[in-house]
């Protein structure tokens, strides 16, 4: 009998059931907080097979496109085939910022006994609590973190699969999504958010209005996005955030954005502000500004390169003198994108992959049965089958296989197409890398320091994303894992105003360099889809 599928748990179809009533029968949690009638718009899946079975869009549909519904609104008209379908908005693994508080901080937010104040002028009559949120938005993923702002402490988090993947899985289909249906994924992340803020303040007992500042950092769309502004020019030559242009042309002195906490929608103190942290240049956005932050970049020495994984992966590289940068669009299939039995850091997802004789042994996130695969899994695949000669360099399985069984009991396979789209975001990552270095005169065997930034970089196993060429070939020794450094670099900047004056001076020291524009880009990236090291 055919049935409806989510993950690995299946049901029997029955013509009239939505696939929020067979979400509910798994205990999926679908993000939902108007009874089911469309009008939150918040139960948004994937349905990956089946479509035509299901009933025609209805009007809260309007804005999704492809394989994307309303839980709640797409019922079983035709019950002769399979329907799966994949929720969206899940809660991850989080990868937050250090435990210990930040001691060194002159915050803008202050306290005396007759006000808070905000810049000295005054916002509110003095509170129990006086806080600040750091949010990371991502592509794939965001994470926030509530803050004590007085004392530097971190007090709670979440973290959340990025609701606007029905826009598409990378920032240029998101562009041109946004030309079509305006405000559509804006609404989508606020809904998100506050929903998640709402459950987290009722937990710890927080008023919304001791929420005075928020600091978002985000590439330049994912920022853009979430002010509202016009991101339409980042996606055609030259790339810019229409920020970044207006600082350019003389008409503002920084790419800093401030609002009020009601004109963003946020649930936070009305009058409080929200503030967008700079961007580099380009597609090299505020996140990468606050990974630099966060390892404290400019004060290191020797030769020191970041790397920043994710759906648009960022490198920065610096002597010590000089400061490169460049965005390599490497795509999602390292965040599970695409990939058929791929996901993000979530329970569930098989994170490490070994062969043992002929059959492949892994771990799943928490422990449970295996749903999908993760970033950190899929490069330990990749590099098990080149080690075993199972696939060879170009991405080619032995004996003429199309795929292998990962997981034989939830039917858990990789294929040849998944390699190839791998490869692909792979050989992003060593342009990005290789050209750099070059442009700085030096070898990987030279760089003293690496610091890997963002969830998916701290899960890796380092010296198989070595031997596949994700990463360049520097001693393993010096390679550090820095976790969420966006995220670590939003809450330090939230808790000082020193550190945002030191953030600017740097920024404008960066040199922005295109990947593309170098006369044998193509010869280096047609090199980099093989799984090889980086040539060093």
């Amino acid at each position: 009998m055919p049935d409806a599928i989510h993950g690995t748990d299946r049901r029997p179809l029955v013509v009239g059931t939505s696939l929020f009533d067979y979400a509910d029968q798994v205990s999926a949690a679908v993000p939902m907080s108007c009874r089911r009638t469309g009008r939150c718009r918040e139960c948004v899946v994937e349905v990956r097979q089946g479509a035509e079975r299901l009933s025609p869009r209805t009007e809260p549909e309007f804005y999704l496109a492809g394989g994307f519904r309303l839980a709640c609104q797409a019922h079983i008209e035709d019950d002769e085939g399979d329907v799966e379908f994949a929720i969206i908005r899940r809660r991850l693994r989080i990868l937050g910022p250090s435990d210990v508080p930040i001691t060194d901080i002159d915050p803008v937010v202050t306290l005396d006994e007759h006000a808070v104040r905000y810049a000295g002028q005054p916002i509110d009559l003095p509170r129990a609590h006086v806080l600040g949120l750091a949010i990371d938005i991502g592509t794939t993923t965001v994470v926030f973190q509530l803050i004590d702002l007085l004392t530097g402490r971190p007090i709670g988090g979440a973290a959340l699969e990025n609701p606007q993947r029905f826009g598409g899985s990378d920032v240029m289909t998101r562009i041109s999504y946004e030309q079509d249906y305006p405000g559509a994924m804006r609404a989508a992340l606020r809904r998100a958010l506050n929903h998640e803020l709402r459950d987290l303040y009722r937990a710890l007992g927080v008023d919304r209005h001791e929420v005075y500042e928020a600091m978002i950092v985000a590439n330049s769309t994912m920022r853009d996005l979430f002010f509202d502004l016009d991101i339409a020019p980042i996606g055609q030559s030259p790339y810019r955030s229409i920020t970044e242009q207006a600082m350019r042309d003389g008409a503002e002195a920084t790419t800093w954005l401030r609002r009020r906490g009601h004109e963003v929608g946020l649930l936070m103190h009305p009058h409080g502000r929200v503030v967008g942290a700079p961007l580099v240049a380009s597609h090299v956005g505020a996140d990468i500004a606050a990974d630099l932050v966060a390892v404290d970049f400019a004060a290191g020495s020797g030769i020191r390169m970041l790397v920043d994984i994710g759906t648009n992966t960022e490198v920065v590289v610096t002597d010590g003198t000089r400061i490169l940068a460049a965005s390599c669009p490497a795509g999602p299939a390292f965040e599970g994108g695409l990939i058929r039995f791929g996901m993000p850091g979530a329970d569930g997802a098989i994170e490490t992959v070994s062969l043992q004789g002929d059959e492949f042994a892994f771990e799943t996130i928490g422990a449970t049965a295996p749903t999908g695969i993760c970033g950190s899994g899929l490069v330990d695949i990749l590099a098990e089958l080149r080690r075993r000669d199972w696939m060879n360099t170009e991405g080619r399985f032995h004996e003429g296989l199309d795929e292998l069984t990962i997981a034989p009991e939830q039917g858990i396979t990789f294929s040849r197409s998944d390699a190839s789209l791998l490869a692909q975001a792979k050989a992003a990552n060593a342009c990005g890398q290789r050209i750099l270095l070059r442009r700085l005169g030096v070898t990987a065997e030279q760089v003293d320091q690496v610091y890997l930034a963002g969830g998916f970089a701290n899960a890796i196993n380092i010296p198989n994303a070595i031997a596949i060429g994700l990463l360049a070939p520097v001693p393993v020794d010096r390679v550090r894992r820095v976790g969420n450094a966006a995220l670590n670099g939003a809450a330090a900047l939230l808790l000082s105003s020193r550190r945002r004056d030191a953030l600017q001076a740097m920024v404008d020291r960066i040199e922005h360099v295109e990947l593309e524009t170098e006369p044998d880009f193509f010869e280096l990236f047609v090199d980099g889809c093989r799984f090889v090291p980086i040539a060093a």
